[in-house]
């Protein structure tokens, strides 16, 4: 099925959920032995942490006790005040995390595949937030298959900021929709790690690349974006 224009289209968040599954269902059987994909939302340092007991001591109190040290019941401080009422209460609007597939062997995260969704650039602070997702696992050494089918909005673009945090001078403008791959090689002798990348702009009404993901300098799997987003799409009910 080809890419549809998702420029006024609703139903992206289906779409993306069921695409993030087919990419999961690809990926995984194409693993090696000792790799693990999953699909989560927990940021790159979550990701293996320890799981020894935090370093916090908590205490039971029974009925009526007070600690030491935080007052008695009838000396100051014995009830808590009222707070001041505010000068304004309004509804803030919250970034809320997307899904991301993620791969990792012994713990170690080593690649992710993400899908771009407008939430996740429609507000500065959106985008910068999400710049720093993506090249925080760049610049970790994990590899990265970033995918973007929105065109708006119209002169910003992951990939192109992406590679001008990185200083990466050849690459031509690329606005979405887009898919990118990026592997992080070897320290390079200037500094750094070499960083190989392919860049495929995608259009609407036309088929979806094969792109490879990652997961050593040595190895990696093929994502057949064509087939995974055809069964999302079947699935959503998308003509």
């Amino acid at each position: 099925m080809p890419l549809h224009d998702w420029t006024d289209r609703p139903g992206w968040d289906g779409v993306h959920h069921l695409w993030i599954t087919e990419l999961l269902r690809w990926i995984k059987p194409q693993l090696p032995e000792g790799y693990r994909a999953y699909i989560g939302t927990a940021p790159v340092v979550a990701v293996g942490a320890p799981t020894e007991r935090p370093d916090v001591g908590v205490r039971q109190w029974t009925e009526g006790a007070v600690p030491s040290g935080h007052g008695s019941p009838n000396g100051p401080g014995a009830a808590a005040k009222p707070l001041d009422e505010p000068d304004e209460e309004i509804a803030v609007a919250t970034i809320e995390p997307g899904k991301a597939l993620y791969v990792e062997i012994q713990g170690r995260l080593v690649a992710a595949v993400e899908l771009v969704s407008p939430r996740n650039k429609d507000r500065p602070i959106a985008r910068d937030m999400y710049l720093s997702r993506y090249l925080g696992y760049v610049l970790e050494g994990v590899h990265l298959l970033l995918v973007d089918v929105h065109r708006r909005p119209v002169g910003f673009s992951f990939a192109d900021r992406i590679a001008q945090e990185l200083q990466l001078k050849q690459q031509p403008p690329c606005p979405p929709p887009l898919a990118i791959s990026y592997r992080v090689g070897e320290p390079a002798a200037t500094g750094g790690r070499l960083l190989a990348r392919w860049l495929r702009p995608l259009t609407a009404g036309q088929p979806l690349p094969t792109l490879q993901l990652a997961l050593t300098v040595t190895q990696a799997v093929r994502v057949d974006l064509e087939q995974t987003y055809a069964r999302a799409a079947a699935d959503a009910c998308l003509s």
